[in-house]
C-alpha cells in the first residue's frame, strides 16, 4: 500500500500567480512534492495541499 506525506501551503490574494507558480515548482523539483488539491476561498486566499510518497525500506536479512 502506498503511503503519502502531506504539506499545506497558504497563498494570500496579494501574491501574484507567477510567485505562486514558482513556489510550487520549487517544491515539486527539489522536494518531490506533487499537487493534491487547490482550494480558493472567497477572500482570494489559496490553500494548496501537496503530497509525496513515503518509501519504506524493508530489511532483507
Amino acid at each position: 500500500m502506498v503511503e503519502y506525506e502531506y504539506r499545506e501551503l497558504t497563498f494570500h490574494r496579494d501574491q501574484g500567480r507567477g510567485e505562486v507558480r514558482q513556489a510550487l515548482t520549487e517544491h515539486a523539483e527539489y522536494g518531490a512534492w506533487e499537487l493534491a488539491r487547490v482550494r480558493v476561498y472567497l477572500g482570494g486566499v489559496r490553500r494548496v495541499l501537496l503530497r509525496r510518497k513515503i518509501i519504506r525500506v524493508r530489511r532483507t536479512a
